[in-house]
């Protein structure tokens, strides 16, 4: 009888959510028409989009924070966690070196600064954008150093929780039993969250509408037009590369169809294509590919440093947006030099997540250190930036979801009869919890589950 009534919760759950989302698409193209139709009124709305960032990026700390210390604190050996941080820290290299080499080869075919000119306004805007993103190496590293314990999951940073949680994890891992009342208080305070998340969810129609109204009431039809070849190029260019690399490494290497794993997560990316903004996305997405059978651990590691150091859309973004400027300046990169930026720029991206502007200001604050004469550049692309900014967010996404599932495979820590299950839509996730509450004790849950062989 209880697992009747729990079936039929959790359908009422999901129609309800269902509706949630259809909700978010409505506010969306509500958002565009109001941008269009009263454009001043429209961008006094952008608080609402700001506000619902906020509230999801509030969550975000508490959650990595639960899911890390979780994954690392259960497992039996230390082992298990080097092994999947090695190998995602390579796959993290290898793929971010693709998306800047096709980013590179697109924007040669391209040729998208052909006849553009640079006015003081828009070199004014780029030293701005420069000043933003500007940092060392140095500076980089010791920032992931929190300045407390408890500060790590205050601080809005993502590496410097990751950091503390991933110790804690293995303090609790060497307490043995005596760390298991810990892991279970930590695993009610992550079901206390993800209700909480729940909850914040239904915010997200009046979110996406004033996001999208802000956004179009700001640049208008004219924002949709200027720098389309640049803009285009760069959206066929991560689809061809999620869709294309990613899918076709997804399948060979692990069996997996990426259209499957992409509609599975499609709602993840409706939130994304809304706010535009990856993070908004990141709690779900931890939940979500648990459920599909991926080892706490593995999720627990992945996503968070994914998100900082696996940009695949920032990656190609930062390529194509620096031949397009030298060329919109009338200094074309030689191919020996794209090389050397290139280089530069896979160093750089890898702060992209923790800088305020995101793309545009590593891209400004890179050249300010690499080719300071192209820096004033940055300002021709600040009126499309926000209509790029999304296909970075929803690239990078895609990026880390099929990471995640390919280094589960490869470290034989997924439960590939699960994946099945849920991708095929025969055990769909419960939105109303996104947790398991008839789960077994957190402290124990890496102990119930048989990860299939390599």
């Amino acid at each position: 009888m209880s697992t009747t009534s729990t079936s039929a919760t959790k359908s009422q759950g999901s129609r309800a959510t269902h509706y949630l989302y259809l909700a978010v698409i409505v506010a969306v193209i509500l958002g565009i028409a109001t941008g269009l139709v009263f454009p001043g009124f429209a961008v006094e709305l952008k608080p609402l989009g700001e506000g619902f960032v906020n509230l999801i990026k509030m969550m975000i700390q508490p959650i990595i924070f639960c899911t890390i210390v979780l994954g690392v604190g259960s497992v039996a050996s230390a082992a298990k966690v080097g092994k999947v941080g090695g190998m995602a820290l390579v796959y993290f290299l290898v793929m971010s070196t693709a998306a800047l080499t096709i980013g590179m080869v697109v924007g040669n075919l391209l040729h998208p600064g052909d006849g553009l000119s640079l006015t003081a306004d828009a070199a004014a805007i780029a030293q701005e954008k420069a000043a933003e993103g500007h940092a060392d190496t140095t500076a980089f590293l010791l920032g992931i150093i929190p300045t407390s314990l408890f500060s790590a999951l205050t601080s809005g940073s993502v590496l410097q929780t990751l950091l503390v949680a991933l110790l804690v994890g293995f303090a609790l891992q060497r307490m043995g039993a005596a760390g298991a009342p810990v892991l279970t208080v930590v695993g009610h305070v992550q079901r206390l969250v993800f209700r909480l998340l729940g909850m914040i969810m239904w915010a997200a129609p009046v979110g996406a509408f004033g996001a999208m109204a802000a956004v179009t009431g700001q640049g208008g039809v004219d924002a949709l037009k200027s720098l389309g070849v640049l803009m285009i190029g760069f959206y066929v260019t991560c689809l061809l590369f999620v869709f294309v690399v990613l899918g076709t490494l997804l399948k060979v290497a692990a069996g997996v169809n990426i259209f499957s794993l992409l509609r599975y997560l499609g709602r993840e990316f409706l939130l994304i294509l809304a706010t535009s903004s990856s993070e908004s996305a990141l709690p779900r997405v931890i939940a979500k590919l648990e459920h599909a059978g991926v080892d706490k651990t593995t999720v627990g590691v992945v996503i968070p440093t994914g998100y900082s150091f696996n940009l695949d859309g920032t990656a190609i973004y930062l390529t194509m947006a620096s031949i397009f400027i030298a060329e919109a300046i009338g200094s074309p990169l030689a191919i020996g030099e794209q090389i050397s930026l290139l280089l530069f720029m896979m160093i750089a991206a890898k702060g992209a997540a923790g800088v305020t502007g995101s793309g545009m200001a590593v891209l400004a604050g890179g050249l300010q250190s690499h080719r300071p004469e192209m820096v004033d550049g940055v300002g021709l692309i600040v009126g499309i930036d926000r209509f790029m900014s999304e296909a970075r967010a929803l690239t990078n996404f895609a990026g880390n979801a099929v990471g995640t599932v390919l280094i589960g495979h490869w470290t034989g820590s997924i439960d590939r009869a699960q994946l099945d299950r849920v991708l095929s839509g025969d055990d769909p996730f419960d939105e109303t919890t996104m947790v398991d509450d008839d789960a077994a004790d957190p402290a124990q849950v890496d102990e119930t589950r048989e990860p299939q062989p390599v």
